[in-house]
Formats: structure tokens, sequence, C-alpha cells
């Protein structure tokens, strides 16, 4: 697991993107967690454009003040896990033969330096060694790396404590997005998620106890939203009610918003199937078994996969399933009679935050 600091007290997540801020604050309760305390709010345009942060003092106001505006209960604690923005980060899956505990660090800054495109005094790394899936009696073992520019964490931090939060860890929105709709954090195939956000879209293959790669595809929730406002000379507000009114379901009043539709998520389409085929001919499978390269599923989260048709537009394209990720896996049992304070579709668009929430809410549990 990544982190810049060790996690001790409970925290908070918080999901800070170009366009919008989520907070949720999730507490155990027996076997399952519960969502306490929840918020979201926009940001005006420009504050933080693709990842990097414009106005620092402004967004350091602006997440102070969001904190006294939750709903649920009172945020209690001003420690938080929050994410990083995935279009600045680097990940990668390494190999290295068995070695000594003591020598693995060193080796990994010798390897990290022929991947990563930065020279390695200007990033900050983490690493871990991916457990395998598979039982093996290979002479090697998988590593992955993240790294992210310091004076981009640098500056998230310093943002952070100026809206008196204490930062216990800071992650790529992938992990948190994985630790929420992978069951259990654990999967015997690879797994693609896409998160279909306001600004980007964002890739990644889990597989095993881990993920693999992530990418970034340009087509965003709010290019499909403008794409419709364009081709029916609607306002915008007038076209996001139509994108989820209608969306892909085909139906015959709703033609011309699929009609507007197809462009984008036939490129999206075909962007997927890009990192899909990298990956089943590219990427390292051996700690899942030989048999086991190929994509099994595609998760769809984020608040552009409420879209009506969307996963099965996506499956005939693909041709493999997909379907809507659910970020209450690892939250709460199916059995629990607890009902979340929200709606299933609005959760799609907290993942990232929910899943940093519960990391927070282990933290505790050291894990």
């Amino acid at each position: 697991m990544f982190t810049l600091f060790r996690l001790q007290p409970e925290a908070f997540g918080l999901d800070i993107s170009d366009h919008s801020v989520k907070m949720c604050r999730l507490v155990k309760h027996r076997d399952e967690y519960r969502l306490n305390t929840f918020g979201e709010f926009s940001l005006p345009e420009g504050v933080i454009v693709e990842g990097e942060v414009k106005k620092d003092e402004e967004l350091a106001k602006l997440l102070e003040e969001g904190m006294k505006s939750v709903q649920g209960k009172k945020l209690d604690t001003r420690y938080v896990v929050a994410s990083l923005p995935e279009e600045k980060a680097f990940l990668q899956v390494l190999q290295l033969p068995k070695m000594k505990p003591e020598e693995v660090r060193q080796a990994i800054l010798f390897e990290a330096e022929n991947y990563i495109p930065y020279p390695l005094e200007t990033v900050y790394l983490d690493y871990q060694i991916v457990s395998p899936f598979a039982a093996r009696a290979d002479d090697h073992f998988d590593v992955l790396i993240a790294s992210w520019p310091r004076v981009m964490v640098d500056q998230y931090i310093g943002i952070l404590r100026s809206a008196r939060m204490n930062p216990l860890a800071l992650e790529i929105e992938s992990f948190a997005i994985a630790r929420a709709v992978i069951p259990h954090e654990v999967s015997g195939t690879p797994v693609f998620l896409v998160d279909l956000g306001a600004s980007r879209t964002g890739l990644s293959v889990y597989a095993g106890y881990s993920l693999q790669f992530t990418a970034s595809a340009a087509v965003s929730s709010s290019d499909l939203t403008n794409a419709i406002a364009k081709t029916l000379q609607v306002s915008v507000e007038k076209a996001e009610k139509l994108k989820f009114d209608y969306g892909m379901a085909g139906s015959e009043q709703g033609k011309e918003v699929f009609d507007a539709l197809i462009p984008s998520l036939t490129d999206l389409a075909e962007q997927i199937k890009k990192y899909i085929d990298y990956y089943e001919t590219h990427a390292l499978h051996q700690h899942l078994g030989k048999q086991k390269k190929a994509i099994s599923k595609v998760f769809l989260c984020g608040g552009g996969a409420v879209m009506k048709g969307l996963p099965e537009f996506l499956s005939k394209q693909l041709n493999v399933k997909v379907q809507t990720g659910n970020p209450w896996v690892n939250i709460r049992p199916e059995q629990s009679k607890i009902i979340p304070p929200i709606s299933f579709d609005d959760s799609l668009r907290y993942t990232t935050a929910l899943g940093l929430a519960l990391r927070g809410a282990r933290a505790e549990e050291n894990i």
C-alpha cells in the first residue's frame, strides 16, 4: 500500500478533482462500515486544471469551508486520506530476482531509473511487493512502483495544511477506486476499471492483489453532455438532463440523444480496447498463472456510469462483460439492513472518496 505517512488515527476520505471535491467519513460498526459523513461541492473554473492547482489559497479556503457544510454527522477529525491527480502519477510493475530483504530498496531504485520519465531526485517513489495469486517456483518476484513529482505532492500537502487538515496519506485515485469496487480487493482474473468522471476517464487494470497499470482517456462525462448540447442545440443544463434521462437505452424518444453520443462513446470504447490489448499482450501475468491473461470483466464507476444503456453498449463494443461497479462491496455486507444515506447512483460519483474513506477507517487496524 502506497503511503507518504504512517496511518494512525481514523481519517476521512477527500477526493479532489478539477471540477469538484467530495468528502466521506466511514466508521466501523461490528462487521461493516457506516457512512457517517459525506459532502460535495463544485470548484470554480481555473482553480485546478488537469490536476495542477493554479490557485492554492482559494482551494485551501474552499476545503476548509467545505468541511463545515457536510451532511450527516459533523467531521470530528482533521486527519485525511486524499487523492493525488492521476495525470501526474507514474505506475509500473517490475520483476526483480529473488534477493535479501535489505537489498530490495536499492534494487528498486536502480530499476526505477529505467522506467520513470523524470530524475529520481525530483519525485517521491513508493513501492509494494505484489503477492503472487497462484503458487509458483519462480526465481523472481513482482514489485509495483509508483511515483509523483515532488513539487506537486508538496503543493498538495501545503494546501491541505493551510485548510487545517492533517494529511495522513496521499494516493492515486485508481487505488481508492479498486479498494472500493474489487470484492475483498482480490481478483483471480484481470478486471478493467473505467472511472467516467466530469473532466477525464480513468482507466486501470486490477489483477490478483494489485493494480497493474493506469491510464487516462480524453473522453469525459462533460464531453458527452457537450456533444448532446451541440447536436441538439440545447443548453448544457438541458443536455445533462437528457443524457441521464435517455442515455444509450435506444428508446424512440431518446434516439437523438443516442445519435449524439455515438461518436464520443465509440471513441471511448476504442481507447479502452487499446489498453485491454496492451495489457493482454504486454503486461505481466505470471502472478496469476499462465491461463489467466484475458480481461474477464469491466467495472464502470464515476458520475457518468449511471447513464442508461452504457454497460450494454460497451459490452457490445468490447465483446466483454461490462457492469456497474459496486462501491459498497467492501463497506457493508450483502445482508446488511443499514440503508446508506445516499442512493446507489449517487454513490458512484463518490467511488474514489469512499475508497479513500475506507482506508481512513481502517487506519487503527494498520492496514
